[in-house]
């Protein structure tokens, strides 16, 4: 698995309101919504069985013939391969817009396309964003075949959202560039480490820089419910000159512009497969001082103009197939005790993720709306200067 451009996610609220005029599109939807021979409509499904099980699925699927995504950067956890294992498996094609776009690209999209044929069919968003989404009433409820294994805080009882993969907030660092490497908030603010501390993005935009705050309060004597020790984390950074505004992605970690990033493991992970032969020794360590997961989440939207093709793309990615994929890019399907269970989790892959000591914990919503306030407010003076 490469690296790309980070894929981020956003805060809701008035941020959403502003963006979504970027985005337009014309082209009226289908109107012929599809159905299978007995008739039932795959816009309505709540599961496969609703159409009469997966052949038939397939079948109103593959007559639709096209899945409309956004924001899926092929090298991002592995998506080029599950894109091609789709589109291989069913032969349906997948277009896939924007591939570097964010959360909030995502749901502009939505809302400013509702009932034309460019408008997304399926969405991978920031769990906090998904959680708005289901209250705006933009997505559709689906229960996929492996639902129940589905940890229950991960997925929306409504079905109208579910986890598919994340990890933990981590260290990024070019060992060939960086003297000693650092594994711990702490560290970061040393004195040799002048410029060099990135994020992947802006934390009022992007899901692993938002993470990268939290994970940061975390470390500084802050909470769920209090994310300031976070912000003034990165204030100190920047007093300092540790904190470089350079949002870190591979052309800035192999210019030696960012030799610092914090982001995901699985994204950092990524760096270090990517450039071995490029002369980074991209090294990640899970800061024991900031342990702060997260999840991305699925889900079909309200008028998806290919409703069974967004089904069975939700099908696929649940599938021991579609999740060891995930696995293999070094992200943390949301299926992984139940694969494990079952017998069908790829051991080989799972033994390269990062190790992280203990049992994630996540916000929950209020805790999540409560920091992306603070750090809406509070970023831009942190950092200022």
């Amino acid at each position: 698995m490469t690296v790309s451009l980070p894929r981020t996610t956003v805060l809701s609220g008035s941020l959403a309101v502003l963006a979504a005029l970027a985005l337009s599109a014309c082209g009226a939807a289908p109107d012929n919504a599809s159905t299978t021979a007995g008739g039932k409509n795959a816009a309505t499904a709540t599961s496969a069985a609703d159409l009469g099980g997966m052949d038939a699925l397939v079948k109103a699927a593959r007559k639709e013939g096209t899945l409309h995504a956004i924001a899926l950067p092929r090298d991002w956890a592995n998506y080029g391969a599950l894109i091609d294992g789709f589109q291989k498996k069913y032969g349906i094609k997948v277009d896939v817009e924007n591939p570097d776009g964010s959360s909030q690209d995502e749901i502009n999209a939505v809302t400013s396309r509702k009932g034309q044929d460019r408008a997304p069919d399926v969405l991978d968003l920031g769990s906090s964003f998904a959680l708005s989404a289901a209250q705006q009433g933009l997505l559709a409820p689906y229960k996929v075949a492996g639902y129940a294994g589905i940890p229950a805080a991960q997925k929306d009882p409504q079905a109208r959202w579910y986890n598919d993969y994340g990890g933990y907030i981590s260290i990024g660092c070019d060992a060939h560039r960086v003297k000693q490497c650092p594994t711990t908030f702490k560290d970061l603010l040393k004195p040799q480490y002048k410029g060099q501390v990135a994020l992947n993005g802006n934390p009022t935009k992007s899901g692993s820089a938002f993470g990268g705050v939290y994970a940061a309060a975390l470390a500084n004597g802050g909470s769920f419910d209090d994310v300031r020790p976070g912000l003034d984390f990165f204030a100190q950074l920047k007093k300092n000159g540790n904190y470089t505004p350079v949002e870190s992605t591979p052309a800035t970690v192999e210019k030696g512009e960012t030799p610092i990033s914090i982001d995901w493991d699985y994204l950092n992970a990524g760096y270090a497969d990517e450039f071995t032969s490029k002369g980074v020794d991209w090294k990640v360590a899970v800061p024991a001082d900031g342990v702060y997961a997260q999840y991305y989440s699925q889900a079909v939207t309200k008028d998806a103009p290919h409703p069974a093709a967004a089904r069975l793309w939700q099908e696929y990615l649940y599938s021991a197939e579609g999740q060891n994929l995930w696995l293999k890019g070094h992200a943390r399907p949301a299926l992984m005790s139940a694969l494990e269970k079952a017998g069908t989790l790829d051991k080989a892959a799972a033994a390269k993720l990062p190790p992280v000591a203990g049992t994630p914990s996540f916000p929950a919503e209020a805790q999540q709306s409560k920091a992306k306030a603070a750090i809406a407010e509070g970023w831009g003076k942190a950092v200022s200067g």
